[in-house]
């Protein structure tokens, strides 16, 4: 059997963000965005001046195509990182691009995708709410029709770059009655409006990606902004589990994919350098045990992230592995680096070693996306396990 190998292109795209994340995004700089919790705009330009930002826009509106796995790999690398850029480019890429691309009305393509190819576009999610979590259909966040346009009340939660995206991309509960997987919209609503406001959250990890409680009272938008233009409106349930929703989780296993990698690259290389009675602790049998065990856990993590990716690209179905990718390299992630912080010791828990923060970043990524628990009845209900 061949190894899996990534194709020319991949192989270009990878040794090309590897120089970027070396020139642009030197480990000093990370911490120093992690410890500030900021999203560093003028990188983010540079990033998109490469053309990544455009992976996932076709030609016709100034990308390169769509391309899920050169996206995946994009986010793999930035992860190895910094979350501060990774998590924008997600944003743009893919928040914004993927759903133009899937739901958009043509007059929306028309002028926000070569933004997105730019890098000049950027989404932030507005589904959750404090009350509201995988049970999205359960939405409270209210919007009414008068007139040409529409009036929101309501609030979100775990709104990830809220305060420098350009919209809102907002779950709504549009109708009334009893329907309510039918009476649901999203909305493209901008950020600086009269009625919004935004508090930064306090989460332990993901720095720079400034996840956020948006508020809004009596908020008024265009109906232009409606996603997918006047076809959109009550039909957001359909909008949101399209196959932007698969994409969604296997981006949460790139990050996770690339947090690991970076853990597993650091641990590799401290065994060799930290002496303990004379010798290198990567001839101690339990360390080396160790890193054998992270660095095949890494390999599966990988395979399977990309097989996964491989399906989009062709148009498969791939509900179910997309879950299950999800679901593996997410959990598996976590016990990497975990494990990759013991080789570290004392080290890996102080701010100056990356350690400590690849433990802060992986520790979320079982949760969001959809957590553990709703890819495990994910899987058993796609593939019709009795009841």
């Amino acid at each position: 059997m061949q190894p899996l190998k990534d194709p020319e292109h991949i192989l270009i795209l990878r040794e090309t963000l590897q120089r970027f994340i070396e020139d642009q995004m030197p480990r000093h700089l990370a911490r120093e965005w992690d410890e500030k919790n900021e999203f560093p705009r003028e990188v983010f330009d540079k990033l998109a001046a490469l053309g990544v930002t455009g992976l996932t826009v076709p030609e016709e509106y100034g990308g390169s195509g769509p391309d899920v796995l050169a996206t995946m790999v994009t986010i793999e690398e930035l992860s190895t990182r910094s979350m501060a850029v990774c998590s924008p480019y997600i944003q743009s890429a893919c928040y914004a691009g993927m759903n133009l691309v899937e739901v958009g009305s043509e007059e929306q393509k028309r002028e926000m995708l070569p933004k997105v190819a730019t890098g000049e576009m950027i989404f932030a999610y507005g589904i959750s709410e404090p009350d509201v979590g995988a049970d999205v259909a359960s939405v409270k966040t209210t919007a009414r029709r008068d007139g040409d346009s529409i009036v929101v009340n309501g609030a979100k939660r775990f709104c990830s770059g809220a305060s420098f995206s350009d919209y809102i991309y907002t779950l709504v509960r549009s109708g009334d009655g009893d329907n309510r997987h039918g009476n649901l919209s999203i909305l493209l609503i901008p950020p600086d409006l009269p009625g919004i406001t935004i508090e930064l959250q306090k989460s332990m990890g993901l720095k720079g990606s400034a996840t956020a409680d948006v508020t809004f009272q009596d908020v008024r938008i265009p109906a232009s902004n409606i996603m997918g233009g006047e076809a959109g409106w009550n039909a957001g349930w359909g909008q949101l589990v399209g196959p932007g929703l698969d994409v969604e989780k296997i981006e949460v296993a790139a990050m996770a994919l690339g947090l690991a990698r970076a853990a597993v690259e650091d641990a590799w290389r401290y065994a060799q350098e930290r002496e303990q009675g004379g010798k290198p602790i990567c001839t101690l049998q339990s360390i080396r045990h160790m890193l054998a065990e992270v660095k095949t856990q890494l390999e599966a993590c990988r395979l399977m992230t990309y097989h996964t990716a491989a399906l989009l690209d062709a148009g498969e179905d791939a509900g179910v592995a997309t879950s299950m990718a999800k679901l593996f390299v997410s959990d598996t992630a976590v016990e990497i680096v975990l494990t990759c912080q013991r080789v570290l010791g004392a080290y890996g828990y102080v701010r100056e070693y990356d350690m400590e923060r690849y433990v802060r970043d992986v520790l979320v990524m079982p949760i969001i996306g959809g957590s553990s628990a709703v890819q495990k009845n994910n899987i058993a209900n796609q593939l019709r396990l009795p009841r």
